[in-house]
């Protein structure tokens, strides 16, 4: 079986994920082929589709939002996604076991004893009048009958996994702070999720295998795993193993992949790419080596914005009074560093639009 070294799979991984060359693709069809962004930052996904898209207009995301092409929802790893309105409806009742083993899991002692399909129902019944709510006003609502669990218990086991719901625009629009208001699914896209196979077979999880793998693979199971959060995906990847090639990395680990999906060489150059806080190229894996080094793994989970610098975490970044901050983990040539001020400046006219094109990129950190 052929050995995927790390520089080839970190070659993978940017081709997939539009990073290796910005992408002429429409918005909403970047948004499908990422399978959704990381969204829990409201403004992040912004700069993640600057850095895939080839002339991105923020506009045209928050144009979506309004529009009800794509939406806010608690979905992969019961984190906020920006998902397109199809996957959406196509994927939420695949999560919902997770996302209710999840909340149990932060709050089984608060919700110890309480009938969560009652809950469920009487959620339901509040947000039937139409009436977007935030968290809180929602558990409010029920408090008086379950006053135990205590309004966060309420609201996070509601919204999070009982009831589908989405989150409104103004929320992640385009350069707007805005409060979290709720509506469910089929109140805001005027149509019901899609529900279980009554057969008992797993269409969604086997539609997911494939659509992981052209995003992120080669890929092992377990990252599969990681990426989504759901356990039950062994007989989804059993039924499509035969559509699949088989490839082993430095490790032994067998990866997965769809057969004509983008596996360059390993010598392809790869540009400076800004990604913004929680990106899913670094938190779509288990195994991250192939990406980020192993001192700055908790990078990803820590919502810091890094710099790829040949195609690995080589910096974070933040915004200072309209200039962009790049701090180094590790020594730049001047080339690199010349890269990075370069790409910088096209980040901060981006965010200011065009007001600033002010880079400032601090010491090496030897």
């Amino acid at each position: 079986m052929t050995v995927l070294g790390t520089r080839a799979l970190n070659r993978a991984t940017l081709a997939r994920q539009l990073l290796l060359d910005r992408a002429d693709l429409p918005v909403l069809d970047a948004v499908a082929h990422l399978c959704g962004l990381q969204a829990q930052e409201p403004q992040e996904p912004f700069v993640g589709l600057w850095s895939r898209l080839r002339g991105f207009d923020p506009a045209v995301l928050s144009d979506l939002l309004v529009g009800r092409g794509v939406v806010r929802i608690h979905l992969m790893r019961r984190t906020v996604h920006l998902l397109t309105a199809d996957d959406t409806v196509a994927w939420r009742s695949r999560h919902g076991l997770m996302l209710r083993q999840r909340v149990l899991g932060v709050y089984r002692r608060e919700l110890d004893g309480v009938d969560l399909d009652e809950v469920a129902a009487a959620g339901r019944a509040v947000l039937a009048d139409g009436e977007p709510r935030s968290m809180s006003e929602l558990a409010r609502a029920l408090a008086g009958r379950w006053p135990a669990p205590g309004t966060r218990a309420l609201g996070e086991v509601l919204i999070g996994a009982l009831v589908p719901a989405v989150q409104l625009p103004p929320r992640g629009l385009w350069r707007t702070k805005a409060g979290v208001r709720y509506l469910p699914v089929s109140a805001w896209l005027g149509r019901e999720i899609d529900p279980p196979a009554p057969d008992g077979s797993d269409p969604v999880g086997e539609a997911l295998v494939r659509r992981y793998l052209a995003a992120f693979g080669p890929a092992a199971t377990a990252d599969v795993r990681a990426w989504c959060g759901l356990a039950g995906l062994p007989a989804a990847v059993a039924a499509v193993r035969g559509e699949l090639v088989a490839f082993r990395d430095e490790r032994g680990r067998e990866l997965l992949d769809l057969p004509g999906a983008p596996r360059p060489d390993p010598d392809t150059p790869a540009p400076v790419r800004f990604l913004p806080a929680f990106d899913n190229a670094l938190l779509g894996y288990d195994d991250r080596s192939r990406i980020v080094d192993t001192a700055h793994r908790g990078l990803s989970v820590a919502g810091a914005r890094v710099v790829l610098v040949d195609g690995r975490v080589a910096a974070t970044w933040n915004v200072e009074e309209g200039t962009v901050t790049v701090a180094p983990l590790r020594d730049f040539s001047r080339a690199e560093r010349t890269a990075v001020a370069e790409q910088g400046e096209a980040l901060a006219a981006f965010l200011s639009d065009d007001d600033s094109r002010r880079v400032r990129i601090g010491a090496s950190p030897g």
